[in-house]
């Protein structure tokens, strides 16, 4: 029985002084597993979206424990019935999610997690709490939990900037951040408490997280993905999402069928008008 193509998806901040001696040593092995995807390096830690066969996948996650730094690492399973990525890299980063701002190191300072069972009850009950969206405006676009702050940003390094503006009674209550699979939120977190704001938790997982213990409970329209896939449902299924090939705007069906979108030329976010 073939089961697809399975994905995976971590990240931890740790120290890695041997940061250029890595990256040849994980290529060359996930060459040889015929793997897919990108793993990020940086001298504070690692990110990776792989996909592959999952006996190749297991092996690769064997690997990846045989360094006590990386043992353990959460990981995120889907599964589709295609390969999402085109090609295999290991890039050497200075950030494993760019902020520019290498004070934060959330190895060392980050806010404390939330389970995502507890922060459904949170919604469900109606917890006086600040949920709070960290993604960009084009992510939130398609999908956000109900009665999120979405701060309209077109890149995380903007997130600091953004929080400033957010009304200072805000710095008193309960802020529960989120983002896609959490690592935004190690940074985010540790940039609000930095800031001022004396209560914030990071959903731990993301959204993603959310979604495997939690379903769509709260949850409203579909997740924006970084790979082939665009975008996800509460069940970690591919959605009828796409994305314009000019700028890159993930797309839901009526703009898909609007007259302004034109594959591969324009769709209604970049479109020109012809006068």
């Amino acid at each position: 029985m073939n089961d697809g193509i399975l994905n995976i998806s971590g990240y931890r901040f740790v120290d890695l002084p041997d940061r250029d001696d890595l990256r040849e040593p994980f290529l060359d092995r996930c060459t040889e597993l015929d793997l897919k995807g990108t793993i990020l390096l940086s001298p504070n830690g690692i990110n990776f979206f792989l996909a592959g066969e999952g006996g190749t996948v297991n092996q690769f996650v064997e690997y990846l424990e045989s360094d006590k730094r990386f043992s353990g690492i959460p990981i995120k399973f889907s599964r589709t019935d295609y390969q999402p990525f085109r090609r295999m890299l290991v890039k050497r980063k200075n950030e494993i999610i760019s902020l520019g701002m290498p004070e934060i190191r959330p190895s060392e300072f980050t806010g404390p997690y939330i389970k995502p069972l507890d922060f459904k009850h949170l919604l469900d009950y109606g917890g006086d709490i600040l949920v709070l969206d960290t993604r960009n405006d084009y992510e939130t676009r398609i999908g956000s939990f109900e009665g999120s702050l979405e701060l309209g940003i077109s890149s995380f390094r903007d997130f600091p900037d953004a929080i400033e503006s957010l009304s200072d009674e805000y710095k008193s209550k309960t802020v529960v951040m989120y983002c896609t699979g959490g690592i935004r939120c190690e940074k985010a977190s540790a940039v609000m408490l930095n800031a001022g704001f004396e209560d914030v938790k990071q959903l731990e997982g993301g959204i993603l997280g959310y979604f495997e213990e939690c379903g769509g409970s709260n949850w409203n329209g579909d997740c924006f993905v970084f790979d082939q896939r665009v975008a996800l449902d509460y069940n970690l299924a591919e959605t009828d999402i796409q994305m314009c090939f000019k700028c890159r705007e993930p797309l839901s069906m009526d703009e898909q069928n609007s007259d302004h979108y034109v594959i591969g030329e324009h769709c209604p976010y970049c479109a020109t008008i012809q006068h």
